[in-house]
């Protein structure tokens, strides 16, 4: 698979989403340092990163919910940042979003969260509204769930309705934030495969955000690797594994050791418990 790189002459056409030279900080602390990527139109694309390297930030720029201090993110050929309310908002129901905590109403209904998004956005009538839903719910498996209320869902039920959802308006750009977070490995392989199956099937474009190397692995046709608000490596997701650059094999192999340190960069612990000089050796 080729990927277009972001800033290409033929980018606009083949890539759904583009960033670049992406800067943004929460204060004085610098998150993302010069973010450039691109999503292809048709494919499973995961962004994998330790917590905090600034991954769901990443998420919240292409959704339009921040501004970039540097550096744009290009949706569909539109920069995100340089909408106006409408065209945001119109721009937002090509996207569907699989939240890391699903984001369910709990005083709903199964088929009412599902609902919820077409009440909200279209004139639809509730006959085809209903039959809209029970439709997303089977595709996920969670047809006969449908009259559940969310506090009756197990953690992998919950996040399959939370799929249901983010597809309810036939988006072209899903994003999932640390979609395989507190499953059980039958969940987590469920929830995987549907992922790569609603993205072929549907004709999505996917990102997948997050630290669970071997499910993304297995799914993506492509992945980023970020640290540091930067991306480190890049490439073809059955190239990865035997990968020979140092970040990429202490990611994938989960090793303590190598360009990820464990610790926070911080003084020395001796300077933070205000040790005598002697004690410091």
């Amino acid at each position: 698979m080729t990927i277009a790189r972001a800033g290409s002459l033929n980018g606009e056409e083949e890539n759904l989403v583009e960033v670049r030279d992406l800067h943004f900080a929460y204060g004085s602390r610098q998150v993302l340092k010069g973010i450039n990527l691109a999503i292809p139109r048709g494919k499973v694309v995961a962004i994998l990163g330790v917590s905090g390297s600034g991954k769901t930030t990443l998420l919240r720029h292409v959704g339009g919910q921040l501004r970039p201090a540097r550096g744009s993110v290009t949706f569909a050929g539109q920069v995100v940042h340089e909408q106006d309310n409408d065209a945001l908002y119109a721009m937002r129901r090509k996207m569907g979003m699989m939240f890391q905590v699903s984001g369910l109403f709990s005083d709903l209904s199964v088929f009412d969260n599902i609902a919820y998004p077409m009440r909200e956005h279209t004139d639809l009538p509730e006959d085809v509204i209903h039959d809209l839903v029970l439709m997303k719910l089977h595709a996920v498996g969670l047809r006969g769930a449908h009259a559940l209320r969310t506090s009756e869902l197990s953690g992998g039920m919950e996040r399959r309705v939370a799929l249901a959802r983010a597809i309810a308006l036939d988006p072209m750009l899903i994003m999932y934030d640390e979609p395989f977070a507190g499953l059980d490995p039958i969940s987590l392989n469920t929830i995987a495969n549907l992922i790569r199956r609603l993205n072929d099937a549907l004709g999505l474009t996917s990102v997948v955000v997050t630290y669970d190397v071997s499910e993304s692995l297995k799914v993506a046709d492509y992945v980023y690797f970020i640290h540091d608000g930067v991306v480190v490596a890049e490439g073809e997701a059955s190239a990865m594994s035997g990968s020979s650059d140092p970040f990429v094999h202490q990611f994938v192999h989960a090793e303590p050791d190598g360009p990820v340190a464990f610790q926070y960069p911080g003084r020395a612990l001796a300077d933070d418990l205000d040790l005598p000089p002697h004690h410091q050796d």
